[in-house]
């Protein structure tokens, strides 16, 4: 370490989390480097009349906020330089922790009797060619044909002959991009996108330019702006309330934006994974340029989460480009997902476990709106998700601590900015991952350190 030590006058309750944001100020300011060698907790805790416990996690703090790095048997390290990102959910459940952090759809019993008759329905009736052949156009067609049928759901009517099945949704992101953009190219998205982009983005190659938005999301004259000072390939949009924000765009601001994809001649990848479950919502982006538009939709967050299956539909132009890209990342969706999904779709149980989904919402809804009411929080009623700004006197990353502090996870909101200014803090609160009761005790607490001072919460030293 150089001669910069923590201040144990400034430390304050809780005091592990007063340590760790004084270190941390100092990495920001320059005083603790890439590298330098912090000292043990042994050292640190008599330095500062400190617990053992109390030192290591404030390290552990740290850790998590990717400042620092622990190397066993060698000690702890500032670590400056750019790591992989972290995803903004808890990897794992930990003991009695509420995670309101990942965005899934409500899920009981029947979810479970659903995937459970649908495999033993498979068991009996499982197609030669799912089983087989390692051909898709072998397996492809039939699921292709009924795929139009959903797609129909979603206020698009299309060839099946421009219908790829994907393995959710990230999977036909992940191919959209590869087939609209090279490598070195620039894609332009709302400030405030979709979590994975950013890293996805980076494995391709591929520069991501975040661009404003208000409250009907992306500004059409934003993208031709950018587009006009440099060669923007396409623009990823996410219109239908599973962005961040909760925001439903208006058909007029789908239309705009449209035309300047076609006045600039990019395409449009529009994600679109709720689907029918976002109810008096206008067309989708495709139907305003069907020629520009690769459109994606999946069952995962509107059926069941085991469901991972997705459509790709893609305009006559990129057709080839898509089979080429997603043969060499897939080779080809899971043929025995797909054989319950086309089934679910001819028999109605897809839309029977939207429209069950739909009215689960509904009550979620009305628990938030009763924890949070007094602040100004975005949602629409059939979002999965809250999305809730923080007022001045809060840290995004302060907040999540002291919400991780009293036993709920929730995600910051700079897990999902694309651009590098421009963002008011704020917090992305899942309604669907946990029980009604403990989303009531968990929006509660949020509501109490939303309302309160971000120093309220006191523990002993």
């Amino acid at each position: 370490m150089t001669n910069w030590r923590p201040d144990p006058h400034q430390l304050r309750r809780p005091a592990y989390l007063s340590l760790a944001e004084q270190i941390a100020n100092a990495i920001h300011d320059g005083k603790l480097v890439n590298g330098e060698r912090l000292p043990t907790h042994r050292k640190l805790a008599e330095d500062l009349k400190l617990s053992i416990q109390t030192v290591g996690r404030a390290y552990d703090e740290l850790i998590r906020r990717g400042m620092i790095a622990g190397e066993i048997g060698r000690g702890s390290f500032v670590q400056t330089q750019p790591k992989e990102p972290e995803p903004p959910y808890l990897p794992e459940r930990l003991g009695e922790l509420i995670d309101l952090s990942i965005l899934k759809p409500v899920c009981e019993q029947v979810h479970l009797d659903r995937m459970r008759e649908a495999f033993g329905w498979l068991a009996e009736n499982l197609p030669s060619s799912s089983a087989l052949s390692f051909r898709p156009n072998m397996v492809y067609p039939r699921h292709r044909a009924v795929a139009t049928e959903w797609l129909a759901h979603c206020g698009l009517e299309v060839s099946p002959l421009n219908v790829n099945l994907t393995n959710g949704a990230t999977s036909g992101m992940t191919v959209a991009l590869m087939s609209v953009a090279p490598p070195g190219s620039t894609v332009a998205t709302e400030a405030i996108s979709h979590h994975t982009l950013v890293p996805l983005s980076t494995y391709l190659g591929i520069h991501l330019e975040g661009l404003a938005i208000d409250e009907d999301g992306m500004i059409p004259e934003a993208l031709d702006e950018a587009c006009r000072k440099g060669p923007i390939r396409a623009v990823f949009l996410q219109p239908s309330v599973v962005n961040p924000t909760a925001t439903l765009m208006s058909a007029e601001r789908r239309q705009a934006l449209a035309a300047v994809a076609g006045r600039h001649d990019i395409a449009i990848i529009e994600n679109d994974i709720l689907g029918p479950l976002v109810e008096n919502r206008p067309p989708p982006l495709r139907s305003f340029a069907p020629e520009l538009t690769l459109y994606v939709t999946s069952f995962t967050k509107i059926t069941v989460p085991g469901l991972r299956i997705g459509y790709l539909v893609a305009p006559d132009r990129y057709v080839a480009a898509v089979a080429n890209r997603h043969l060499v990342s897939n080779w080809m969706a899971t043929p025995a997902i797909a054989e319950i999904a086309t089934r679910w779709v001819n028999n109605g149980t897809a839309m029977e476990l939207v429209n069950w989904q739909r009215r689960a919402l509904a009550r979620r809804h009305e628990i938030a709106a009763e924890a949070l009411a007094g602040l100004a929080y975005h949602a629409h009623p059939q979002s999965l998700h809250v999305w809730l700004p923080l007022t001045s006197q809060h840290t995004e990353e302060g907040f999540v601590a002291q919400a991780r502090l009293r036993g709920v996870a929730i995600a910051p909101g700079a897990s999902f900015q694309t651009a590098e200014h421009g963002r008011a803090p704020a917090v992305r609160i899942s309604l669907g991952s946990t029980s009604e009761a403990e989303l009531s005790t968990g929006l509660g607490i949020v509501a109490s350190l939303a309302q309160g001072s971000p120093e309220a919460l006191l523990l002993a030293i």
